[in-house]
C-alpha cells in the first residue's frame, strides 16, 4: 500500500522555480519575501495627502493583497512584517507619506505613529488572504474578490481603531471620528485596488494552467 502525496502548488509562487533542496527553498522564499516587501514600498510612493487626515491615499494596500495571495499566509505575513520593520531603518522614503526618510527617528515615527494600525493590519491581512489563497480562494474571480475584500476590511479595522487611539477621537460618534478620518475617504480607491487584485490572481492562475498544458 502506498500513500499518494499531493504536489499541487498551494500558491502562485509555488508554480515557478520549483526547488527540492531545503537550502534552495529557503533562499527562494527569502527573495520572495523581500521582493514583495519592496513591491509594497514602491506602491507606497504612489500617495496623495488629503490634508484633513494623517492617512494618505496610497497604492500600498494593493501590494499587501497581492503578497498574501501570491505567497501564502506565512510568507505573506513575513513579507509585510519585513516591510514594516525595514521602514524604521531605511535611509530613504519607504512608507506612504514618508518624505523625510533620512534617519531612524523619522522611520520610527512613521512605523509607530497614527498609521501604525494600518501597518499591523497589513501583516494580518496578508496572512488571512494567504490562508484563503492556500485553499484555492484566489483561483476564480467569484472567490478571489471576497478574499481581497476580507483583507481590506482587516486593514481598516486595525487602522481605524489605532487612529482613534492616537488622535483621541471616537471611532464612530461625533463630527470628528476615526471612521471619517481613516475609512470613508478611501473606500472608492480601495474598492478599485481589491478588484485589481481580485482579477489579477485568477488571471495568473489561468496563465499558469495554460503554460503547464
Amino acid at each position: 500500500m502506498s500513500l499518494a502525496i499531493s504536489t499541487s502548488p498551494k500558491t502562485l509562487v509555488d508554480t515557478f522555480g520549483v526547488v527540492n533542496e531545503r537550502t534552495n527553498r529557503i533562499v527562494r522564499d527569502v527573495v520572495l519575501v523581500i521582493g514583495f516587501a519592496v513591491l509594497t514600498a514602491i506602491l507606497a510612493q504612489v500617495h496623495f495627502s488629503l490634508g484633513f487626515t494623517p492617512v494618505p491615499i496610497t497604492g500600498q494596500t494593493l501590494g499587501v493583497l497581492l503578497s498574501g495571495a501570491a505567497l501564502g499566509w506565512r510568507r505573506g505575513a513575513l513579507s509585510m512584517g519585513t516591510y514594516w520593520l525595514v521602514g524604521i531603518f531605511m535611509p530613504i522614503a519607504w512608507y506612504a507619506g514618508d518624505d523625510s526618510g533620512s534617519n531612524i527617528s523619522a522611520g520610527w515615527r512613521m512605523a509607530t505613529g497614527t498609521t501604525a494600525g494600518y501597518l499591523f493590519g497589513f501583516v494580518v491581512a496578508a496572512a488571512f488572504v494567504g490562508y484563503l489563497a492556500e485553499r484555492g480562494q484566489d483561483r476564480s474571480f467569484s472567490t478571489s474578490l471576497p478574499a481581497m475584500l476580507a483583507g481590506s476590511v482587516i486593514i481598516y479595522v486595525f487602522g481605524v481603531l489605532w487612529l482613534a487611539h492616537k488622535l483621541s477621537v471616537p471611532v464612530f460618534n461625533g463630527d470628528e471620528n476615526a471612521v471619517g478620518y481613516g475609512l470613508t475617504p478611501f473606500l472608492a480607491g480601495d474598492l478599485v485596488k481589491l478588484c485589481i487584485a481580485g482579477v489579477l490572481t485568477p488571471a495568473a492562475w489561468k496563465f499558469v494552467g495554460r503554460k503547464s498544458n
